[in-house]
């Protein structure tokens, strides 16, 4: 047996509460009896009236409000299979691992912000499959293109500037790997987002946006940061802070190119949005542009749930009820008596 909401046991506090009222009901009707009834009057009333049905009666009450409660903690038992057909599109994120992402503009930093973003558009995917693609010099497939959220968000954790070990910005690569991950499923229904910070060789990039849109694939770069420049923090193995610099002793400034990532959206259809404080683009591009595509209709799945039997325990506790109600206290006269 399985619960729904557990978060009412709190009202089980009632079950102690109900009895001590009917105890102290109880006494003070007695009292009441002995105060206000004159003897003969009090004998007459204590014969006609039943104790054990009078015990009864709060008894039920009780056991009432117990079963009350346990319908509200919506019981489930007896497991039942359905078969669920899911309807979406194949979304696969790219994001910039390069080290340029640790820049502080969003605190803490870009990379840990990005990923906050990720999680939270994960969260929002009804019946969509994910994948990720990690990229700086180079690019890699982290996760495939699945329906399991939770494993995709997995994955999204492992993401550091150290997950790729050749340095730079290359945003072909990232486009021709989420490119190879499409492969084997229709050309359509297929979204590319691409988060980065970067600048790259636009020639190399586009050519890849090129071979992205003959496969169907809608990209919708993500800029990351300020567009001016900011430093690149570096900590050494003690932790303490400092910048990248050049060979010349200067401060790197990483830029972000947004005259690239509008030529991106542009040649595939998508659209480019920023990512900075206070705004949170997939959330938008999620309710805005890929809910309004067309949906792709995945294989069905028989899916195993627990069935709801709160009704169960309600009609207990609304016979226990009836039952008290028509329930009377006099006593049941015997022929004898009668007589």
């Amino acid at each position: 047996m399985k619960f729904g909401s557990l978060d009412n046991l709190w009202l089980f506090i009632l079950v102690p509460i109900s009895i001590i009222f009917f105890i102290v009901a109880s006494k003070s009707k007695q009292r009441a009896l002995l105060t206000f009834s004159e003897s003969t009057v009090l004998n007459k009333l204590i014969i006609s009236r039943s104790i054990v049905k009078q015990r009864i009666k709060p008894i039920l009450i009780t056991l009432a409000i117990i079963f009350i409660i346990v319908a509200l903690l919506e019981p489930k038992w007896g497991i039942i299979e359905k078969e669920v057909q899911r309807k979406g599109v194949d979304i696969i994120i790219a994001l910039d691992l390069s080290n340029s992402m640790l820049a502080e503009d969003i605190k803490p930093n870009r990379l840990v912000g990005a990923k906050r973003e990720i999680a939270s558009f994960i969260k929002l995917l009804q019946g969509d499959r994910i994948a990720l693609v990690g990229f700086s010099g180079n690019a890699f497939l982290h996760c495939p293109l699945t329906l399991d959220y939770g494993t995709a968000k997995l994955f999204l954790d492992t993401f550091d500037t150290e997950s790729i070990p050749v340095a730079g910005t290359n945003l072909g690569a990232a486009i021709q790997k989420s490119i190879q991950a499409f492969e084997g499923h229709e050309k359509k229904h297929r979204v590319l987002i691409l988060m980065t910070d970067g600048e790259d060789h636009e020639k190399a990039v586009m050519s890849a946006v090129t071979d992205a849109k003959k496969q169907g694939i809608i990209i919708f770069p993500i800029g990351i940061g300020q567009r001016d420049g900011v430093p690149i923090p570096f900590f050494d193995e003690q932790g303490r802070k400092s910048f990248i610099k050049d060979q010349s002793g200067n401060i790197v400034l990483t830029k972000r190119d947004d005259q690239l990532l509008q030529k991106i959206a542009a040649v595939s259809g998508g659209k480019t949005s920023i990512l900075r404080p206070g705004h949170f683009p997939l959330d938008d591009i999620y309710e805005n542009e890929i809910l309004k595509m067309e949906q792709k209709e995945f294989t069905s799945s028989l899916h195993k749930q627990y069935e709801n039997r709160f009704q169960w325990p309600l009609l207990i506790a609304l016979f226990l009820i009836i039952i008290e109600t028509i329930l009377d206290e006099k006593k049941i006269k015997r022929k004898e008596e009668k007589s």
